[in-house]
């Protein structure tokens, strides 16, 4: 793990803590960036126009040292850095102006975010874990981040749940 890669890092926060994160990341100069989108809550009696996180739970910040890495991580608020196996996730500057001329566009509405989540059928190969280099199918999909698998393997069927990061495209 690198910890002294400068860049764009994606820090996980607490649910709902995403403003009070980043106000606290600018109170210590360091630079971060929070993408917010404006939606219309509606009750039975009223509509109010609020901002809310593109992404919730993440924040963006702008990392030039280790000290700068721990600093981040011990904001009230902050739980831990983005991570794809050992590699923490990096965003580059050219996709950070991406989204803040996104979010910036008046003329853009109805912004909404998701993870592509993989169709029934697809054959997929597993990155990690025990079941590391095997090929299964995808037999259903669902909203969790997760997906259920048949593996064949001496003649006979493993159901298994996966998460989505460990699996890869099988191209066939």
């Amino acid at each position: 793990m690198n910890t002294n890669q400068s860049g764009w890092h994606v820090l996980y926060v607490k649910s709902r803590w995403e403003k009070k994160v980043f106000d606290s990341l600018e109170e210590i100069s360091l630079k971060a960036f929070l993408p917010r989108i404006k939606v219309i809550n509606q009750w039975k009696d009223r509509k109010k126009a609020v901002h809310k996180p593109l992404f919730s739970s993440y924040v963006f910040v702008y990392i030039k040292s280790s000290l700068e890495f721990y600093k981040a991580l011990s904001i009230d608020g902050a739980c831990a850095y983005i991570r794809f196996g050992n590699e923490y996730a990096t965003v580059r500057e050219k996709e950070i102006e991406h989204i803040r001329l996104l979010i910036g566009d008046k003329e853009i509405t109805n912004i909404e975010t998701g993870v592509k989540m993989p169709k029934i059928g697809d054959y997929k190969k597993i990155l990690f874990g025990p079941l590391k280099g095997l090929e299964c199918e995808v037999l259903k999909a669902d909203n969790y981040g997760k997906i259920f698998v048949q593996i064949n393997s001496l003649r006979q069927n493993i159901m298994a749940t996966v998460p989505l990061h460990h699996l890869e495209e099988v191209l066939t």
